[in-house]
């Protein structure tokens, strides 16, 4: 037994951003401020 995954797990990549990420992280920060880091990927569209 064990508890559920808080979250999806599916087509998590693990590692470091690669240039072209961190560009669209940047830009997506500019834009609309840091908000939630959890979320921060997904709505930046990463």
């Amino acid at each position: 037994m064990g508890r559920t995954p808080c979250c999806e797990k599916v087509g998590l990549k693990k590692g470091r951003w690669t240039a072209e990420e961190d560009k669209i992280l940047t830009d997506y920060i500019q834009e609309n401020g840091e908000g939630s880091w959890r979320n921060l990927p997904k709505n930046a569209g990463i």
